[in-house]
Formats: C-alpha cells, structure tokens, sequence
C-alpha cells in the first residue's frame, strides 16, 4: 500500500543526520507493516496532483502553527477536504492532527496551560499509552463528526477519528526519545521552561507505546472502505 506522505516540517538541521528527516522517522515507525511511501514536501508547495495518487496519506509535524497565514496551509486544508470527501485515508499527526481538525471545522490555538514535552501518558478508551510529546497549540474545539479516542488531563484531545476517514493523534509516536533530548538541547533552551525539560529527561527510557499506535495507524490504513 503506497503512503504519501505530506511533510509539513523538518527535523532541526543539527539533529537530522543522525535522526534523519521527519519523513525517514514515519517509515522506520511503519517498516514493520508492508507500507510504501513516497513524500511530498507541501511545505514547500510541492503537492500531489490529485488525492488519489497514493492509497493513503500521512501528514507530518511543523513548527508552524496551523492557524498561521502560510501559503501552503490554506491548500493543505483543500486537500484534506478532498480527500475525506473522497475515503482516501488520512493520518495525522501533531501539526496534522491539528490542521486537519482546523480544515473541518474545529479550532486549533495557543494553549495557555504551556507546553508538552517529552512521555506523557494517554487514556485510548481504558488503555495507557505513554508517547513522546512536542506542542504547545492544541485541537480546543472537536470538529463535527470527529470522535475523541485519546485524552489526558493536559491535552483533553488528543486523538480523533473521523469515522474511517481519518485518525489524528496529538502526540508524535515517531520520536524517539534521543530525539526528543536533542529537541530540548537544541530547540528547547529559553523556550520551554527548564523544570518541563527536567521532568521530560527524568522520563526517558521507559517503556514507550509507539509500536501499539504504529500498529493502529497501519490497521487504519489497511481498513476495508467502499
């Protein structure tokens, strides 16, 4: 099954060498589950011709804020619309969880409760799942039609469905927790305040579930649809 996927960001130049780009992080996250893939990087307005050029798509983080007023956003949004519209399946994750929340009709902002960094610990309907995490905007408002499947006190949506048109997730399952240390060396200082980068630190290296959302997302994309 061939994933586009939309890379709305990059890694920080002096991490991706060794951690590579974000692209590079959703494959080795994915490699396990006979996905191919193929990016396009729309943050650069490099687009698909149409939603059906590849079976599902996969949009990235960003540093950018979705409700900012960038060329290739108000395009992004078009194409997720189209692409609902459509059943091609969608993946979201931090930046895409967020815009396509945005694109159909819910609102994303600044959250005043600060950042999350590093494993934080999320309900899936009873279950807890510990992903690494980099934000500070969140989905506020859930867009109609749009089920919440993944919460925590901190970030009350942190994972939608849309029916079996798309499945977002706030988190990034795709980093890894030396990344996530080379976050906070490199973007976090004068940022994010130090004692939520002590707590993050204290965190990494315990058991992690990327594998068990590696798994959903998979199942998501390989789901029967008419």
């Amino acid at each position: 099954m061939l994933i586009g996927i939309l890379q709305t960001g990059q890694s920080p130049d002096m991490l991706r060498e060794q951690a590579g780009d974000y692209p590079d992080m959703f494959a080795h996250l994915l490699a396990e589950h006979g996905l191919t893939f193929r990016t396009y990087h729309v943050e650069d307005m490099d687009f698909p011709d149409t939603v059906h050029d590849c079976e599902g798509w996969l949009i990235t983080g960003s540093r950018h804020g979705a409700y900012e007023d960038h060329p290739f956003i108000a395009r992004l949004e078009t194409f997720i619309r189209d692409a609902i519209a459509e059943a091609v399946p969608l993946v979201g994750i931090c930046f895409g969880h967020q815009v396509i929340a945005q694109a159909m009709g819910g609102k994303v902002e600044r959250y005043a409760g600060g950042w999350a960094v590093g494993p934080q610990d999320y309900d899936f309907g009873g279950t807890k799942l510990t992903l690494n995490a980099w934000h500070r905007d969140q989905v506020t408002k859930v867009p109609q039609g749009a089920e919440v499947v993944g919460c925590n006190d901190f970030c009350e949506n942190a994972a939608l469905v849309y029916g079996d048109r798309a499945f977002t997730v706030q988190a990034h399952p795709e980093f890894t927790d030396d990344f996530v240390d080379g976050l906070m060396r490199t973007r976090g200082p004068g940022i994010v305040p130090d004692p939520l980068m002590d707590q993050a630190r204290a965190r990494l290296g315990q058991d992690n579930s990327s594998a068990a959302i590696a798994d959903q997302i998979a199942d998501f994309f390989k789901h029967p649809r008419s």
